[in-house]
């Protein structure tokens, strides 16, 4: 015979799941109609039945625990709104904050020739010679951020300068290494983020779990 303890436990755990199993999918349809995507509808629903889960004594028997699950789940909404507010609000302020302290430079003559070719250059080779010039790493840390050999990166970087001088000798041929373009001296300093961090989630039964030379490339146009 189990002690009363584990008979209460196995009571409040076949409890939990009889609802779980009952109402999950219409709390899910309730929820999908209220969010952006159902990435937001999961995270929703996974905090509702927690807190479910949580106040199981709370919870009233059926026909009312379905109607109960729903007043849960819009209390995690309200806090699931707020939660994206202020994001928002953050994202705005650090978008603010860029516009204000930091302008793309404008490129004359010789200067606007080496950002014309760098723009002309495949997206994957301007990331190699920025990686190279801008952020002053070698083939090996490139290797680490593109998650391939060093070997890969050094040939990878070797293409990518060659097709640069290409692009600034006007032909298929190679030219001689351009003047040191200006690096960007400006330093933004974000603001710190008001958003809580996210408490820790305690174990909830499995029924709720849910669905070498460098070749320098001007600054501030990547894309």
């Amino acid at each position: 015979m189990p002690s009363p303890p584990a008979a209460a436990q196995a009571e409040r755990r076949r409890r939990f799941e009889a609802a779980y199993a009952a109402h999950h999918g219409q709390v899910l349809g309730y929820v999908l109609r209220r969010t952006a995507s159902p990435d937001d509808a999961a995270d929703v629903l996974a905090e509702t039945f927690l807190t479910a889960w949580r106040r199981l004594d709370d919870m009233p028997r059926e026909p009312q625990a379905r109607l109960w699950l729903y007043g849960v789940a819009r209390r995690v909404l309200a806090n699931h709104y707020r939660g994206e507010r202020r994001r928002s609000a953050l994202a705005d302020r650090l978008r603010a904050d860029l516009v204000a302290a930091y302008q793309p430079p404008e490129y004359t003559g010789e200067l606007a020739g080496i950002a014309a070719a760098f723009r002309a250059l495949p997206g994957p080779e301007r990331e190699l010679l920025a990686l190279s010039s801008w952020e002053g790493l070698d083939a090996g840390q490139i290797a680490i951020v593109l998650g391939c050999s060093r070997n890969a990166a050094r040939i990878r970087l070797h293409r990518a300068r060659k097709r640069l001088a290409a692009g600034l000798a006007g032909g298929p041929g190679t030219a001689t290494a351009p003047a040191t373009a200006p690096r960007s001296s400006v330093t933004v300093t974000a603001p710190q983020s008001s958003v809580p961090a996210p408490a820790p989630r305690e174990s909830v039964p499995a029924a709720a779990a849910t669905p070498q030379p460098s070749v320098p490339v001007p600054d501030g146009d990547l894309a």
